[in-house]
């Protein structure tokens, strides 16, 4: 009896240990793919030329014109947009409509809007090269697999 005890105790225990290892950690799983996106994006800005500067958060942004005004922004601050989403490969997965522009609160957006977005004002345009974890991650969603690297073209057409 005293043999199959020991038996089932070492077995649980190795059993528990294994499972503990195959959690992994999601903030080293995030720090990973970061890494590995920003990879993807280098290759991805030297390859097409781009003259894109790094932001601090990771995101990769390209100032094609500024704007104007002093609008500071917060989660409340409303836009209105005209953008083009693609992947790397170009792919366009979302758009506005020509002469459409849409409005929105810029805290209901993902974070690469809401760390790139303020970097422009009224009038400006930006294109955003958002590492997965500042858009939606590892979930997928409408059409965009999950840690996608998303290109967004923004024309910032008013801020409220």
């Amino acid at each position: 009896m005293k043999k199959y005890l020991l038996l089932f105790l070492l077995t649980s225990i190795v059993g528990l240990n294994s499972c503990m290892k195959e959690q992994a950690d999601p903030y080293e799983a995030a720090k990973n793919q970061l890494t590995k996106d920003e990879e993807i994006i280098k290759k991805f800005i030297a390859d097409n030329n781009i003259p894109a500067l790094r932001h601090e958060s990771g995101l990769y942004y390209q100032i094609i014109k500024p704007g104007s005004g002093n609008v500071i922004y917060s989660s409340n601050t409303r836009v209105t947009v005209n953008y083009k989403g693609a992947f790397l490969d170009g792919k366009i997965f979302d758009q506005t409509k020509v002469n459409e522009p849409i409005s929105f609160a810029l805290g209901g957006v993902i974070d690469g809007w809401k760390i790139g977005v303020p970097l422009i004002q009224k009038g400006g345009k930006i294109r955003l090269i958002i590492p997965s974890g500042y858009a939606y991650g590892v979930e997928a969603r409408q059409g965009i697999p999950a840690n996608s690297i998303l290109d967004f073209d923004i024309e910032l057409t008013d801020v409220q």
